[in-house]
């Protein structure tokens, strides 16, 4: 199936490590050329490794999200790479470090940096690409939520109350930003083996009784196969291989959507 991505320009948050790094391999598969977006200090090696494997024109920018002025400079800098911005992913995103079931297992002190790097890092991400594409009156934009965001999870609660207000604010965009042609969706990872996943059961597994901790493995297996209907996890790749369907041509009617790449964890009727 041609997605009609080649010499696409494509922004990629977060795009030094999971669900990021995966998008970034998968549109490279489509001859887009990529530009990833990350606080790491090893995103422009990381870029240049990409590059390498895929034949693809990928670079990469050290930037701090939470800091607009540092977004709009490393916008004026990709632009100095590319002549356009055609699609953008933001996969940057943290949570608390904390086990938040009940939620006073939190302090408000646990909430702030949580909201200013998922939600205000989205706001300054849009703010900065948003005029851009609805001057060339085209574009797509995918914000990485979480199935967090539909279903309260308890396990950290300032990560799924972000990840809500991010489903919420890309409704909004989609519905301001249709009259220019531009599509703003979100995406719903379910279980993922990311860092972020196995930090949620590192703060659960501090809290227990040493009788009752359990390793990675088995706490996250319990997880799959009392919540996951197919009973596997999802990786990283399925994640970016619906980001870049809905990226393409072959998805020009969906805007405003959320959609769950959960393995059934969440069914809405």
């Amino acid at each position: 199936m041609d997605l009609n991505l080649t010499g696409a320009s494509v922004v990629i948050t977060g795009g030094a490590s999971g669900i990021g790094l995966a998008t970034a391999r998968a549109f490279a598969g489509e001859g887009a050329h990529i530009t990833l977006w990350d606080r790491s200090e090893n995103v422009v090696e990381i870029a240049q490794q990409v590059s390498e494997e895929t034949s693809q024109s990928i670079s990469g920018f050290q930037v701090d999200l939470t800091d607009f002025t540092a977004v709009q400079k490393t916008m004026e800098l990709t632009l100095e790479y590319r002549s356009r911005i055609t699609h953008l992913v933001h996969a940057a995103a943290t949570g608390s470090g904390k086990f938040g079931f009940p939620f006073t297992n939190l302090t408000p002190a646990d909430w702030p940096r949580v909201f200013e790097v998922n939600m205000q890092g989205m706001v300054h991400v849009a703010h900065a690409v948003a005029p851009l594409m609805q001057e060339a009156r085209t574009g797509s934009m995918i914000f990485i939520s979480s199935i967090a965001g539909q279903i309260g999870s308890q396990t950290d609660p300032p990560y799924s109350a972000s990840k809500a207000a991010n489903i919420n604010f890309a409704q909004c965009m989609a519905k301001d930003l249709a009259q220019y042609g531009i599509r703003v969706n979100s995406v719903c990872p379910g279980m993922v083996q990311t860092p972020l996943n196995q930090a949620v059961w590192q703060a659960w597994n501090d809290r227990q009784s040493a009788e009752n901790q359990k390793s990675y493995a088995d706490w996250a297996g319990e997880k799959i196969r009392q919540l996951v209907p197919l009973q596997r996890w999802q990786t990283p790749e399925d994640i970016a291989d619906m980001i870049v369907f809905l990226s393409s041509d072959r998805a020009a009617q969906v805007t405003g959507q959320t959609i769950n790449v959960d393995g059934g964890f969440v069914m809405h009727w």
